[in-house]
């Protein structure tokens, strides 16, 4: 499998990123550990969670997704150089914890890597913007834990390019650290916060870009074609906000890549994203191995010119 070089970060990842935000949501310890241990066995070997993952589930804490994700390391399942560990800080886990100042970085990373179980992150992002905190100082906070040893490379999620460009402005001046990826939200159906400036400032300055909700919370897997279809369901609501004309375009045209291709809409809208010169790879999730195995595909599916276009046109 050809992995992608992550911006100018030194770390390339698996075409696919699984999505861990899952464990200890809709998949369970023993599920996610058999969904990680297909997962590197088909060759793939980057993890995105977040400390926050899930703490909106009724009875966890947050920091529940790294917890499995540690456990799963420490029984040797991989050697812990074969594996690319991406998490995030910043959300609020709770009274006075969160936001990007130093300090709150500084504890925020120890408690990321006791529950990982590890000693080392290797890609460790700002989850959302912190309007009260200088970039410098996160910045800074990054650097430390750079020189420390503690995380091998460092971005953000939730800019927007007058955001990331300030950013860069700041880490010029201060003579720091930059962010060298980005995590935006995008996907066949949601474009316009990353196409044009965010995308464009991405390809110039090389940013390693890992796109969010690439399946649209499932709507693109085809599982969901009307409101019935989401009832009951752990991301129905989500899913039933793309059911409108355009959602609907959209299925209809990913319906005539399948066809023509033999693949499924999962496959097809991550394909359509790894075919997107300014993305490095999309982060996708599975809850069984059926699934896993579709997520698995998409990183070899080459679209003919002809289908993205029509893909582009549906979702424009």
């Amino acid at each position: 499998m050809e992995k992608r070089r992550l911006g100018k970060t030194g770390l390339s990842v698996s075409p696919i990123v699984f999505g861990g935000n899952v464990f200890g949501w809709t998949a369970d310890e023993k599920t996610s550990f058999g969904i990680l241990d297909a997962f590197f066995d088909a060759g793939f070997d980057t993890i995105d969670t977040a400390d926050v993952y899930s703490a909106w589930v009724p009875g966890n804490k947050g920091g529940d997704s790294e917890e499995i994700i540690g456990k799963w390391l420490k029984q040797g399942r991989i050697a812990r150089d074969k594996a690319i560990i991406i998490t995030k800080v910043g959300a609020e886990m709770g009274p006075g914890k969160k936001g990007l100042k130093e300090q709150y970085i500084l504890e925020a990373v120890e408690a990321s890597l006791r529950r990982l179980q590890t000693d080392y992150i290797d890609l460790y992002l700002s989850h959302w913007p912190d309007a009260e905190t200088p970039y410098e100082e996160t910045l800074g906070a990054f650097a430390k834990l750079k020189q420390q040893g503690k995380i091998r490379a460092i971005g953000c999620s939730n800019l927007d390019a007058t955001q990331l460009q300030a950013s860069f402005d700041a880490a010029e001046k201060a003579g720091l650290p930059r962010y060298d990826v980005i995590q935006p939200e995008y996907n066949l159906y949601d474009r316009a916060a990353f196409e044009g400036p965010l995308a464009e400032l991405c390809v110039k300055q090389d940013i390693g870009v890992i796109t969010y909700f690439s399946l649209a919370a499932g709507f693109l897997s085809g599982k969901y074609r009307s409101k019935a279809d989401t009832e009951g369901k752990a991301r129905g609501g989500k899913a039933a906000a793309y059911l409108d004309d355009k959602g609907l375009k959209i299925l209809a045209a990913l319906d005539t890549v399948a066809k023509e291709t033999g693949a499924k809409p999962a496959e097809i809208a991550l394909a359509w994203l790894l075919a997107k010169k300014a993305v490095t790879a999309p982060i996708a999730s599975a809850t069984s191995i059926a699934q896993l195995d579709s997520l698995t595909k998409s990183a070899s599916l080459k679209l003919s010119n002809d289908a993205v276009t029509l893909l582009d046109k549906a979702g424009a």
